[in-house]
């Protein structure tokens, strides 16, 4: 290690409007909160809207991790988004994010790995600002679950859990 501090400057994060809770899954589904509670741990979970896509979500948290850590989106040199929802898979989900906060001298890409994501995204950009390569990281953790799930099929429904909630740290 060449003793380069590297530390979170900024976070943020954002959650779309509209809730689904258990007890609205009981009127479609063959299922009861308690059930969905005890298997999964989770009561509600957030829907962004049909418009909405995984970039927008994570301009919202990216604002406020910017905003946190008193910079600018053109102070940006490495945007790592970690998603397994990107808007579209090319360009990459970040090239979006990239676009939508208007960080144009920023390199830009997706870190595919679900849960784990955050913790990888934050692994790799630490690695790019070890070694020089970037001054200033955001790493953004997005995901839009819901638009992949068989909301008609229990067991498919509720195989894994939910990411509720897009992160973004600024590096």
């Amino acid at each position: 290690m060449n003793g380069k501090r590297i530390g979170i400057l900024g976070t943020g994060s954002f959650v779309p409007e509209r809730v689904l809770s258990n007890t609205d899954l009981e009127k479609i589904l063959d299922t009861t909160d308690d059930w969905i509670y005890k298997r999964t741990g989770i009561k509600e979970r957030r829907i962004a809207a049909p418009e909405v896509n995984a970039s927008d979500l994570a301009k919202q948290a990216s604002s406020q991790a910017l905003e946190m850590a008193g910079l600018c989106p053109k102070d940006l040199d490495l945007i790592v988004m970690t998603t397994m929802t990107p808007d579209t898979c090319c360009p990459a989900g970040a090239n979006w994010l990239e676009a939508r906060l208007g960080a144009e001298r920023a390199v830009s890409f997706d870190v595919v790995a679900a849960c784990s994501g955050f913790v990888f995204g934050l692994s790799v950009a630490e690695q790019y600002l070890r070694a020089g390569t970037f001054k200033t990281a955001l790493v953004a953790s997005v995901e839009i679950m819901s638009r992949t799930l068989d909301w008609t099929d229990r067991e498919a429904a509720f195989s894994g859990r939910w990411i509720r909630r897009c992160d973004s740290a600024i590096l």
